[in-house]
């Protein structure tokens, strides 16, 4: 599969096999990762990768969290919208009434578990950026997550061209204090995203939800041709 087939092909992954994913495999495809851009050769990336009994008690005490009683207000290391301005709204709120389309009745009562639990993936991903470099004395710089969403991309492709799935998960990491308590990830790391990856299972009807794009002419503006 060459990148622009990758590209056409990848997509958002939300029920998995549980057949592990070979150590060497995921090593490749961090690897990959590596290779992308980044201002002035920074390399802002950081990656932890969790397995087995490792990652199952990350999904469990999240899922314990959020269904306490007095449940805890979620606390990621980098803010999530407050709100969506339009067009914005549109956009998510279409994307979920054709979500919901593809999921069975438990899958929708379930939404927040299978999330937590990384829709039944056997490894998971995490991006970490250094701290200080985002949050500094003068305001917060925001440049290493564009670069980072650039050795993210790279995860999604890499992992489509070797018959892998994957979904970014921002939900993931609301309570990076878990994360960071078992995997042993320090205070001056700020965990900012999770990716589920593994085998996707395709005789699942979520998985053949295909999301939608705004067409070119509506997000593009061409100049001087």
């Amino acid at each position: 599969m060459d990148v622009l087939e990758a590209i056409e092909a990848r997509k958002s992954i939300k029920a998995y096999k549980p057949d592990p994913v070979p150590l060497d495999l995921l090593k490749k495809i961090v690897g990959q990762a590596l290779h992308a851009p980044s201002w002035g050769n920074t390399q802002p990336w950081e990656f932890a990768v969790a397995g087995g009994r490792k990652l199952k008690g990350i999904q469990e005490a999240f899922v314990k969290r959020w269904g306490e009683k007095n449940r805890e207000e979620a606390k990621p290391d980098v803010g999530r919208p407050y709100v969506f301005p339009m067009p914005y709204k549109t956009y998510t709120r279409d994307h979920m009434a054709l979500e919901r389309t593809f999921l069975a009745e438990a899958d929708v009562k379930n939404r927040d578990v299978d999330n937590f639990r990384n829709y039944g993936a056997p490894a998971c991903i995490y991006l970490l950026i250094r701290r200080a470099f985002v949050y500094q004395t003068k305001g917060v710089n925001v440049w290493p997550l564009y670069d980072c969403g650039a050795a993210v991309q790279n995860i999604l492709l890499s992992a489509t061209a070797y018959g892998l799935g994957t979904v970014p998960q921002a939900r993931s990491v609301i309570y990076p204090d878990i994360i960071r308590e078992a995997l042993g990830i320090p205070e001056d790391r700020l965990i900012v995203l999770a990716i589920a990856i593994g085998y996707p299972d395709w005789d699942k009807q979520r998985n053949k939800m295909r999301s939608t794009r705004q067409p070119l002419e509506k997000v593009a503006t061409f100049y001087g041709f």
